[in-house]
């Protein structure tokens, strides 16, 4: 039988687990936390069929503008730490030109259009049906300028890419949201993803099967990685060291730097979030963005989650998240938040490779070592497809979809 060890138990590392077992693989499975206990935990818990297209930098100079004065909210940057983000966001810069964007659209569009499938099967199989609505979320404008755009948008997606969503007038939004305070222009309803109640709870959920059906799971040092003596690859965990033929590296932001003794240097744009909780105000039905200053409302099991969007910072979380100061004071003006949940944010950060694909297959200089990870925004969402890619790439089966444009070799 052949043997792996999976670096990783978010939900991009336990995604590939669980699809390497069910192709005859032994898998171990280390982190030095639970599954689910990181960066899976703190996003928005939607799983985005409609985003078709990975996000760009904008290029026009108003918006660059914008952003280098810090008039918005939906970007954040410290002048101290801009030299470790200048050259990875600067290439991302580049692949953000309209036609290079367009065809890495094409590559991103084919993994996104397997993602709700492949999570359809882990939610079954775990018993998490639960934790997932399948209604859609809805994207708040607040000038009908931004509503026409946005409409645009959602009429040119539906043409491509057969992407359904329900355009809102203001009294409709307030007669599916009675509390919401303002409904602005009216919003979109995307109408295909899935919202999950509780992110780490799925990726817990997903890890049990993965164990109720053989797999292993131990505490283990990831930076411990190296070449075994025979062969292979060896961990040192809290039961010893473990060796398997193969190893995967799923630690999302943390790869880079595990990797780079190897020889290898992947980009990163590492951007970072916050969310936290509120309980004892109103409520909201689904969840909902307000893009015009960069941040989601998402009903959960511990209350409403505000998420915020990128911090380009330092290595350590801000002592006084701006981002999540000005999104918690502007969604108070739309629906009555109640108390904080939690004494502290939650932080994490999101791994955005400069050409906004993740990083899936062999890595070029070592045999039995490969690569899963710079998924952004969209860890949640894509896990289980890219899981399938990297396991048919392992197990020598054709992938279901061209996965050349998703391999390290391009780095």
């Amino acid at each position: 039988m052949r043997s792996v060890i999976v670096l990783g138990a978010g939900i991009v590392g336990v995604a590939s687990a669980l699809h390497l077992q069910r192709r005859g693989w032994s898998v171990v499975l280390v982190d030095r936390k639970p599954p689910g206990g990181e960066t899976s935990y703190g996003n928005t818990g939607i799983i985005q069929s409609e985003a078709v297209r990975p996000y760009p930098m904008p290029r026009d100079l108003a918006s660059l503008a914008s952003m280098a004065m810090r008039r918005t909210n939906d970007v954040r940057y410290s002048v101290a730490s801009l030299p470790r983000h200048i050259g990875p966001l600067l290439r991302y810069w580049w692949h953000s030109a309209p036609d290079r964007h367009r065809r890495i659209s094409q590559s991103y569009a084919r993994i996104i259009a397997q993602a709700a499938a492949e999570h359809a099967v882990l939610i079954a199989e775990a018993g998490a049906g639960a934790l997932v609505r399948r209604k859609g979320y809805r994207t708040l404008h607040r000038t009908q300028a931004a509503m026409d755009r946005a409409a645009l948008l959602a009429e040119t997606l539906a043409a491509e890419h057969g992407v359904r969503s329900q355009i809102l007038a203001p009294a409709q939004l307030a007669a599916a949201e009675p509390g919401l305070i303002e409904t602005g222009a009216g919003a979109i309803h995307w109408l295909d993803p899935w919202s999950v109640s509780d992110p780490g709870g799925l990726v817990s959920a997903y890890a049990d099967l993965f164990l109720r059906a053989g797999g292993s799971f131990v505490h283990g040092d990831a930076g411990t990685l190296a070449p075994g003596p025979g062969g292979g690859w060896t961990v040192d965990t809290v039961d010893g060291r473990i060796e398997a033929e193969a190893a995967v590296v799923a630690l999302g932001p943390w790869s880079p730097d595990l990797l780079r003794p190897f020889g290898y240097r992947f980009p990163m744009v590492r951007k970072r979030g916050y969310h936290l909780h509120f309980s004892g105000g109103g409520t909201l039905d689904l969840p909902l963005q307000d893009p015009a200053f960069g941040y989601v409302l998402v009903p959960m099991s511990k209350g409403l989650r505000i998420t915020t969007g990128a911090e380009l910072s330092g290595p350590s979380k801000s002592d006084r998240p701006i981002q999540l100061e000005r999104a918690e004071q502007t969604a108070r003006g739309l629906v009555d938040l109640g108390t904080p949940v939690e004494a502290e944010p939650w932080s994490g950060v999101r791994p955005c490779m400069p050409d906004m694909l993740p990083v899936v297959g062999a890595a070029p200089k070592h045999k039995g070592l490969w690569i899963h990870f710079g998924h952004g925004h969209q860890g949640l969402t894509l896990g289980p497809a890219t899981g399938r890619m990297l396991a048919e790439l392992m197990s020598g089966e054709p992938t279901f979809t061209d996965a050349s444009a998703f391999s390290p070799a391009r780095y």
